[in-house]
């Protein structure tokens, strides 16, 4: 599979075990939710591997010493609904991030999305933004998103996915090869849908537990 050089597929044992229980038709929405909450988490260490840091000085319960803390201001953008999501499991990991919304919906028979909310804060254009969505499919989402993000003024982007296409992948990379994507898989097909297969279905359905029954 020739996945884009600007992607990342984090391949770790754990990452890959959660994965596979989150695309068992079978898993209910409570574990589905736990298990996005983890592995967002665990992209997240792999996706802020190169954070500036400072030097602060402490003082221990022995002594003073320096250590180190992050000089670089976070948001990130959870993309609306099923971005929600991930963004409490990449919290835990940057509790000091500021959020930002986006709000796509996808029209089913043309696959074309419309961009209908935007609530960034006020000084996006200083920090580094991080974009979360559960499924990288046809990529429409991700192009028009990180487009957005960059006409604010925003410098420094990349993208954490749980799951994405190849297709969606490479359409990204044609437009943005500048932003990093990181997610724990990357499969091959698109149905006619522009659902992944095999997948795991649709993520924003499985979270909120909003799937025909």
């Amino acid at each position: 599979m020739n996945i884009p050089s600007n992607v990342f597929v984090c391949s770790h044992p754990l990452i890959q075990h959660k994965l596979s229980i989150l695309r068992d038709k079978n898993t209910q929405s409570s574990l589905f939710r736990t298990l996005l909450d983890e592995l967002s988490a665990c992209l997240l260490y792999e996706a802020t591997r190169d954070l500036r840091l400072k030097d602060y000085s402490v003082e221990t319960p022995l002594m003073k010493t320096t250590a180190k803390k992050l000089d670089e201001n976070i948001m990130l953008c959870p993309i609306l609904r099923a971005g929600l999501g991930m963004s409490q499991g990449a919290l835990k990991i940057i509790p000091n991030a500021s959020v930002g919304f986006l709000g796509f919906v996808r029209d089913e028979k043309s696959l074309k999305v419309d961009f209908y909310f935007q609530k960034l804060p006020n000084d996006a254009k200083h920090r580094s933004a991080i974009v979360l969505d559960p499924m990288f499919a046809t990529g429409t989402t991700a192009l028009e998103a990180c487009k957005f993000l960059k006409q604010q003024g925003i410098k420094k982007l990349k993208f954490v996915c749980i799951l994405a296409s190849l297709k969606g992948l490479q359409a990204f990379e044609a437009v943005h090869n500048d932003i990093e994507v990181f997610t724990a898989c990357v499969d091959k097909d698109l149905n006619d849908k522009g659902y992944i297969i095999p997948g795991l279905g649709d993520a924003g359905d499985r979270i909120f537990d909003t799937e025909d029954k």
